[in-house]
């Protein structure tokens, strides 16, 4: 599994910010709720994850694709 760790920055595909790793949970990433998009959906599932690069996780999707289309909650 990919090393994330808390404090790491979350990016889009074009290298645009989303948030910043608050804990892993399960197979799904959440982010702090001070520095998210839609507080009210503070996961992203692991599957979205492109890469980690240094302190950078990489998402597969820009930010817009992943703002429209919610966040996955561990809620499923």
């Amino acid at each position: 599994m990919m090393d994330i760790r808390q404090n790491m920055e979350v990016v889009d595909a074009n290298d645009q910010h989303v948030g910043i790793v608050e804990s892993v949970e399960g197979s799904s990433i959440k982010l702090s709720s001070e520095d998210i998009l839609d507080p009210r959906e503070p996961f992203i599932d692991i599957s979205q994850v492109s890469a980690v690069e240094g302190n950078k996780v990489r998402l597969r999707q820009k930010v817009s694709a992943v703002a429209t289309r919610a966040f996955l909650s561990s809620e499923e």
